[in-house]
């Protein structure tokens, strides 16, 4: 990487701590982080961005990126390769673009012995280390092959941390590979939340992370860091990861309650001198999503909302292109969500744990579930080539104003204002700006930009 790059990588990482700082000095301040690598959601995060002024951060999960390649086929260099692709098309500055790894650690080789998913996992860290990933989520969570543990008992907290000191060792090995002028990687620590894809919901709510419990959490992690001589590495920390008792299932949302997590936000500015990081914070209301965040929830992480979101433009313009081929029969139609369906049941790997029911209800939850399993198959050759068959056809024959309020009514009236082109890719990322906005609304970006000034 270039000196240049280098200086605005840490120039973004700056303005990030300050963003987090703030928080805790009670100003109501945050910022959202994308987990996702849909093309489409990351370009309307970046049109987002640019509309407020301020940073992006976006971050991809073991399961998605790793030097296997993940379920998209790239390697974490080839995922920095793409999102500065899309960010150059795009015209966003790249000292605003921050780069996350998001649950970094063994998860996807725990059905192997400890020994063989950790050296897999140091790996996996270096690479997203050695890319450019500067902001690193060590997540040792999930019990491997030959961990003994307790039914519906998680792992140990010494293991779990011991691990976490062994992945950002590896982290700090790979940082001091790079050049002088390298930007140096902040982490985030803590586990309480669902392993990464998410996970069996039951009809209670989460319960949130109690302080008795986090401050034995914090102590053990900070001494298996200092155990590896890691104390610089641990004055980067930039936040942990607790559960302040939001989540999604299939067809349900647990709203966050700030009374209930009147303690944790407490221990935050009394003995923590970081901020948490909040996941699962996907279909939260405006108000509570903006709560979070002044109870020092500085970072929400959002990810199957968006591809949802993603989701529901795609069928509206299939259904929309259904319409307007009774007009044109000449036109071929794009089969999407037919080959999506098919897809999905011949690899049936990413869905077939996390749904329950018959046929039908299995049918359903594929299509409509809040837990959004169809992600996994957006980048399939086939399913990817239908969509794009999509575009080209609505592209070719634009939807009349009076067919698009039938489906996408919102997108409509914008187009009818003059304020969206009525192309197919424009209407798809409005649709999951949606759901951006929403964000930057709760983490206050634009006042915290107009104070920056």
């Amino acid at each position: 990487m270039s000196t240049r790059s280098e200086l605005k990588s840490a120039r973004a990482v700056e303005k990030l701590e300050s963003i987090l700082q703030a928080n805790r000095r009670g100003k109501g301040q945050g910022i959202y982080s994308i987990c996702s690598a849909n093309r489409f959601v990351l370009e309307a995060g970046m049109m987002q961005a640019k509309r407020d002024g301020s940073l992006l951060v976006i971050e991809a999960t073991s399961n998605q990126v790793n030097q296997f390649g993940g379920y998209t086929g790239q390697t974490p260099k080839d995922f920095v390769k793409s999102v500065r692709e899309i960010a150059k098309s795009m015209k966003m500055p790249w000292d605003k673009v921050i780069l996350g790894g998001d649950h970094l650690g063994p998860h996807v080789w725990r059905n192997t012995g400890s020994k063989v998913a950790m050296e897999k996992a140091c790996e996996l860290v270096r690479e997203y280390v050695c890319a450019g990933f500067t902001k690193i989520h060590l997540d040792a969570s999930m019990p491997c092959a030959d961990d003994v543990v307790k039914p519906n008992q998680p792992l140990a907290d010494e293991i779990v941390s011991a691990r976490a000191a062994e992945l950002c060792e590896a982290a700090e090995g790979a940082f001091r590979e790079l050049p002088r002028d390298a930007t140096s990687p902040r982490y985030v620590v803590g586990t309480e939340v669902p392993i990464p894809g998410g996970e069996q919901l039951g009809s209670q709510a989460p319960e949130v992370t109690n302080t008795r419990n986090l401050t034995r959490t914090l102590g053990i992690a900070q001494e298996a860091f200092l155990l590896r001589g890691l104390r610089e590495a641990w004055k980067r920390v930039l936040a942990v990861v607790v559960q302040p008792g939001v989540e999604f299932g299939d067809a349900s949302v647990f709203h966050y309650d700030s009374r209930k997590a009147k303690p944790l936000s407490q221990f935050c500015t009394r003995k923590w001198n970081r901020v948490y990081e909040a996941h699962s914070t996907d279909y939260q209301t405006n108000q509570a999503l903006r709560e979070m965040v002044e109870d020092h929830f500085a970072i929400l992480k959002v990810g199957p909302w968006l591809t949802f979101a993603f989701r529901e433009a795609i069928f509206a313009l299939e259904t929309v292109e259904q319409e307007l081929l009774r007009l044109r029969p000449g036109m071929a139609a794009s089969r999407v969500q037919e080959l999506l369906e098919k897809a999905m049941l011949e690899n049936p790997v990413y869905w077939k744990g996390y749904y329950r029911g018959n046929d039908e209800e299995l049918r359903f939850a594929r299509r409509y579930s809040y837990s959004d399993r169809v992600r996994y198959y957006w980048p399939h050759p086939t399913v990817s080539g239908a969509v794009q068959h999509l575009v080209d056809n609505l592209t070719a024959n634009p939807a009349p104003i009076s067919l698009l309020s039938q489906y996408l009514p919102q997108q409509a009236e914008e187009v009818r204002a003059g304020r969206l082109a009525s192309r197919p890719e424009d209407l798809i990322r409005h649709k999951v700006l949606e759901v951006i906005d929403q964000y930057a609304f709760a983490c206050n970006l634009r006042r915290a930009n107009e104070a920056a000034c």
